[in-house]
This record gives C-alpha cells, structure tokens and sequence, in this order.
C-alpha cells in the first residue's frame, strides 16, 4: 500500500508515518510526487493489511491511504509516476534522447577495443560497451579477458568519454567491475539471481537488467524490485529477446514489452536486437522498430572484422553497418519522440490528491 501526504506535511509527520511503518515490521520507502510525499510500505503483511491501512490513515499530515495491487511497488508508476532519468558522466537515459550502447561482445584486445570505440563514438553512440566476463553455453568457448578487459575499458573511456557498460556475472565481482565500469549489466541468464541482484543493489552505480529469456514482464519488473529496494533507483530495464518455438533467429524480440513496461513501470527500456535476432543483417530493422515503439536506445554488437570474432561472430555488426544503422535510427527516433515515456497515461489517471489519490489497479 502506498501513504498519500497531504501537501504541507511537516517532516515530523513524515517521519511519524514512517516510524509507525517500521514498528509494524514493514519497510517505507519515500518519493516526492505532484507535491506530495508518497511512501510505499513494502513487506509481509498477511492478515493486517486492513488494520494497518487505518493505523496509518489515523496519523497527522496523512491524506489517503491505497492499495496496489501490482506485485512490483517501487517500480511501479503508482509510487514514482515521472519517468526516471538517469546521469552517467554525460549520457543521459530516459529523458527523451537517444541512447545508443555499442562495442564488442568481447573485449578481445586493448586494439580490437580501441578501434571500436573510437568509431562507434564517431558515429554516434552515446554508451561503450563491452563483455569482460562472458558466460558461454560452452566450458570450451572464450570466457573473456576479465579485469584485463575492465582495464581496456576504462582506458576506453578515458580516451572517447564514453561511459562503460559490462556484465557482472557474480556476487563476487560486483566491487571489481564497479571499480572500472560505469553501468552493472545483469544478463539474461542471471535475472532471477536474487543474491546478485541485492548486491548491485547496494553500489553506486546504475543497473542495467536484463529480461530473462523464458521470463514474463512482471517476472522482469519484480527482479528490477529487488535492485531498487535494495537502496539502487537507477535501474535500466532491457528487452533482448525470450525464448519460443522459433529457430530461424537466435530468440523472438518482443517488442509489445516495450510500451508495456513504458506503461507499468517508471524505469527506461532499452532493446538488444543483436541477441534478440542473433543475425546482423536483422540488427537494423529490429533496431528501427525498437525506437519506433518507444524504446529510449538500443544495445548493439559492434566489431572491426566481425568474422574473426572470439564470440557471437554472427550478431555483430561491422563499423560500416553500424554507421548505416544510425543514419536510419535517427530520423525515425525524431519522428516518434512523443512515444518516450508512458503516452497512455495522463496526468488524472496518475494523480495524486484531488480525485481520490494515487490511481488503483
């Protein structure tokens, strides 16, 4: 349930509600919208709900007390009904602007890396990427340079000003790859890896989440919970393709999740066509229909010589076609700017006060 202040509340009655909140063995968690404080109440009530909700509804400076019936809270537009924005050196994602993540699958050599990030920044992209630790099907396959690539990376960014993005496999490397990197990526194979997903939770560094190949949307949503209410709000959620019956393309893009996490959550979307399709001719149009829906940037797979490639030889686009990639995404990223964001909510349905408090569902 969420606790609705009436505008004006004093930060002792803030405080009182929130007192109150962890004496009945709950967690608040507050945000600051319309004017008005809202502080979600997050744990195991069981049968108190109902006499919980009018304890709190009884306590000074409190407008209205809703519940939610989504299983996801913070996440949740409800509590934070603005689209979240989130600052990483001179990037900016989810403000409206088009963010484009490219470089390797694997960093393979400090040259190999250098020769991609100075191109894919000559192009245009706004976020270099690039795996350290890779987690392949194969023992026998390349696992990658690990802190050695970290290092590559950060010498990267230093000579492009490119943030950096990598994948964290494990708890264990959390400190070290937030020591070099500038985003967390969480794949696909480790969304439902709750003691990872704690632990990027508590650094100071955004999170980029991806969906699980055979995961639903609120599967995906509740992961995102688990990082933000581990005391990280700068989560990026990532469509990178499920898994179906399909075997023409490497995974099916679902491309409807895109509006509908727009929809339901508050954090940007971003889509990975280079997994999604695992084919690099099919990179661009997936890429074009993931900005035309809304996506607010794309994740792609960039290499000089892709066919020499340690990993993932066939998703990876050359420089030239990563050039040709952004000459198309631009104008149609232009044309559908009024998509960014949740263009099926108005300001009355997430309302706060008024009309009877936050929006139920």
């Amino acid at each position: 349930m969420f606790v609705v202040m009436a505008v004006g509340a004093s930060e002792a009655e803030i405080l009182g509600v929130k007192s109150q909140i962890l004496a009945e063995g709950m967690t608040p968690f507050d945000h600051v919208a319309n004017e008005h404080t809202v502080i979600a109440v997050v744990g195991e009530m069981g049968g108190r709900r109902s006499v919980l909700r009018e304890r709190l509804a009884a306590l000074p400076g409190v407008e209205d007390v809703t519940p939610i019936n989504r299983p996801f809270k913070l996440t949740s537009r409800e509590f934070h009904p603005e689209n979240t924005v989130i600052h990483v050196l001179d990037a900016v994602i989810g403000d409206g602007s088009l963010t484009v993540m490219a470089g390797p699958c694997s960093v393979e050599s400090r040259e190999q890396l250098f020769e991609t990030a100075d191109a894919v920044k000559a192009a245009g992209a706004t976020i270099l990427r690039g795996g350290a630790f890779k987690p392949r099907t194969s023992p026998y396959s390349f696992q990658g340079l690990g802190v050695q690539a970290l290092r590559y990376l950060a010498e990267a960014r230093e000579r492009t000003g490119l943030p950096v993005i990598t994948e964290v496999m494990e708890p264990s490397q959390v400190d070290v790859v937030a020591e070099y990197a500038d985003i967390l990526q969480i794949g696909t194979r480790n969304m439902q890896n709750y003691s990872l997903l704690r632990d990027v939770g508590r650094v100071a560094r955004p999170v980029m989440l991806k969906r699980g190949y055979g995961a639903t949307v609120e599967e995906w949503l509740m992961a995102a919970e688990y990082i933000v209410s581990s005391g990280n709000p700068n989560v990026i959620l990532c469509e990178r393709g499920i898994r179906t019956f399909e075997t023409y393309t490497r995974n099916t893009l679902d491309l409807a999740a895109v509006p509908l996490a727009h929809h339901l959550t508050h954090l940007p979307v971003i889509v990975d066509p280079s997994h999604a399709t695992g084919k690099r001719w099919l990179v661009k149009p997936l890429a074009m229909g993931a900005v035309a829906v809304g996506a607010d940037g794309v994740m792609v797979e960039v290499h000089p010589r892709p066919d020499e490639a340690l990993s993932d030889a066939e998703q990876q686009l050359t420089l030239d076609q990563f050039r040709d990639m952004m000459d198309a995404l631009v104008p149609v990223h232009e044309h559908v700017r009024s998509l960014h964001g949740d263009p099926m909510l108005s300001a009355a349905a997430l309302g706060i006060g008024g009309n009877g408090g936050l929006a139920r569902h």
